[in-house]
């Protein structure tokens, strides 16, 4: 990174890699479209010398069927060749859009949990969605446009040169102010085109979050401070973009108005030429249609390089996605199957993890082992590592120092695929996946049998509420079609499918209601049975109902027992569970 930062070039041959990367695989439908892109230039080159030649015909009596069939014949094949190019284009545009799109959308959920939340999920669909289409130009047919208008544009001159080498001069002269002009203006529009962009992303990401704390914002009477918020960038985004616009604008009337001199000057010369005898009409009249014609190879460069120009921007947002950390497997390990042997199903020895090279760690020389059977219980208050056990556990992070165990193997002989499943996670806020009720249970196991669904709907007591809903599991999951708890259950639901090894439950009980906790303590009893479930206890019915109960602090594992072996031993243990019956005491008396 140092060398790139070092050099200022560095950074657009990196975006130019980009775009290289999905032009690539292209690259036949490239040539071809540039083969056809050139056709129809020298079908556009060959018209004026043409009409020059019909001019020539009726001057001097001779037959006016060449040239008028060659005309007919280049507007039938310029015809023709534009329409191959177009459709040919436009496709690989939207082929180039979608690769990149899958390309991106692959590497997020490949990406590493600290990768993808450290920064808002709107900024990623930004990405995703806005930033492919300014790239789809730029890898598709900015090139072939800048080449094709710089062939048109030298073949126009070349020609030129041949009618006459005066008017030649006037019309390069022209064109080297206009030319000036926009070397000028282009990177300024660039940037601020670049900046809208940036703006567009952050937008994105505001709007997100406000969105899915709508109910709060409502409750804070916010609408309006939250709105002014995210139209902040908005309205950054307009001031780039209208600054773009005045450049994009300015630049373009110059090229008008240079042109349009140029053609004046043509036709004043030429016809003095003219009336000279040095110059003949048909020569003067080819030489103006050049002229006229000079403002579409100057439009083509001036928009393919402004496509450009974007494009490469947004390759710069896109490679922030390129860049992301991906889960890595240290080797490829010999496969498993079936449940994991060993008398603990899960071991930390000497663990130390910290969610940055520069941070504090988050747990410090945790020692645990998870039995084959049985519920555990971690606790402690907060900041003290019970989540971040969670995600060693999941490998949404990696150990710094020590090692995991599954099974009595390191957790390195397993890839991230094998691992997990042999675990399964229900999250604190239970999160939707998009779909119905039948997709978000068979999201772990989508080969599962109707059976099995209706197996562990019954045992989270849902079954009769799922058949009570007009499409059944066909349902789709949203929070109108089931209350908060009720999709509490669905994740444990989805979770117990298919009995995994070790059930990680992160606080499931912490904010649902009388009937739910029932529901799942009586789950976690069944599960703990026949095989490991491992819950952060926030309730004293969780607490008491566990095997093992592991109490943390300050990163650290304080103390290990069962309930009343704790209470007599350690003192934060007594303050927690103080704690615990006070909020289980004033939620009771809330609920009766």
């Amino acid at each position: 990174m140092a060398s790139i930062e070092g050099d200022k070039e560095a950074p657009n041959r990196a975006r130019m890699a980009i775009l290289w990367s999905f032009a690539r695989p292209h690259l036949r439908t490239l040539i071809l479209g540039l083969v056809l892109a050139l056709i129809g230039s020298a079908m556009g080159l060959a018209t004026p010398m043409v009409t020059k030649w019909v001019l020539d015909s009726l001057a001097g009596s001779e037959s006016l069927s060449g040239p008028v069939l060659t005309l007919l014949a280049l507007m039938i094949v310029g015809a023709a060749v534009l329409l191959w190019q177009w459709t040919l284009l436009g496709a690989l545009g939207e082929r180039v859009v979608f690769d990149v799109r899958e390309s991106m959308v692959r590497r997020l959920f490949r990406a590493t949990i600290p990768a993808v939340t450290g920064r808002p999920s709107g900024e990623f669909v930004t990405r995703v969605t806005s930033d492919t289409l300014l790239l789809r130009e730029a890898a598709s047919s900015s090139v072939i446009g800048l080449v094709n208008g710089a062939v048109m544009l030298a073949g126009s001159m070349v020609l030129m040169g041949v009618l006459d080498l005066v008017l030649l001069g006037t019309t390069v002269a022209a064109i080297a102010v206009v030319g000036v002009v926009f070397a000028l203006l282009m990177p300024a529009i660039a940037k601020a085109q670049e900046r809208a962009q940036d703006h567009v992303g952050k937008l994105g990401g505001a709007l997100e979050s406000a969105v899915r704390a709508i109910r709060t914002v409502k409750a804070s009477r916010a609408e309006d401070r939250q709105a002014d918020r995210i139209l902040t960038e908005a309205r950054a985004s307009a001031d780039y973009g209208i600054r773009a616009v005045r450049r994009e604008a300015t630049s373009w009337t110059i090229a008008w108005s240079g042109v349009q001199l140029a053609i004046i000057l043509i036709l004043g010369i030429g016809a003095w030429r003219v009336s000279q005898g040095q110059l003949e009409v048909s020569s003067l009249i080819a030489f103006l249609l050049y002229a006229f014609g000079l403002i579409d190879p100057i439009t083509e460069l001036t928009q393919n390089t402004t496509a450009l120009q974007s494009g490469i921007a947004a390759a710069g947002r896109i490679r922030d996605v390129e860049a992301l950390e991906m889960e890595a497997d240290e080797r490829r390990p010999v496969p498993t199957s079936g449940p994991v042997s060993g008398e603990n199903v899960l071991e930390l020895r000497e663990v130390v993890a910290a969610y940055g090279p520069d941070m504090e760690p988050a747990v410090k020389g945790v020692d645990l082992a998870v039995p084959k059977r049985g519920h555990v219980a971690i606790v402690g208050p907060s900041g003290a590592g019970k989540t971040t056990m969670f995600s060693l556990i999941l490998r949404f992070l990696r150990p710094q120092n020590g090692e995991l165990y599954l099974g009595g193997r390191p957790y390195g002989e397993y890839t991230h695929d094998e691992l997990r499943a042999h675990l399964a996670y229900v999250e604190q806020e239970a999160p939707i996946v998009p779909g119905t009720i039948r997709e978000n249970l068979l999201f772990t196991h989508p080969d599962a049998s109707e059976e099995e669904l209706r197996e562990v709907l019954g045992e989270v007591r849902l079954l009769e509420k799922i058949d009570s809903l007009d499409d059944g599991l066909d349902t789709p999951l949203s929070s109108t079609a089931v209350s908060g708890g009720e999709r509490q259950r669905i994740a444990l639901a989805r979770a117990i499918l298919r009995s995994p090894d070790v059930l990680l439950l992160d606080e499931a009980t912490a904010q649902v209601d009388a009937l739910t906790e029932a529901a799942i303590h009586d789950c976690i009893r069944r599960r703990a049975s026949t095989g490991a479930v491992v819950t952060i206890a926030h309730r004293l019915s969780t607490v008491l109902d566990a095997d093992t109960i592991v109490v943390m602090e300050a990163g650290r594992v304080r103390a290990i027992g069962d309930h009343e072996r704790l209470l007599a031993t350690d003192d934060l243990y007594r303050k927690l569970v103080e704690a615990l019956r006070i909020a289980n005491e004033s939620e009771t008396v809330s609920i009766s």
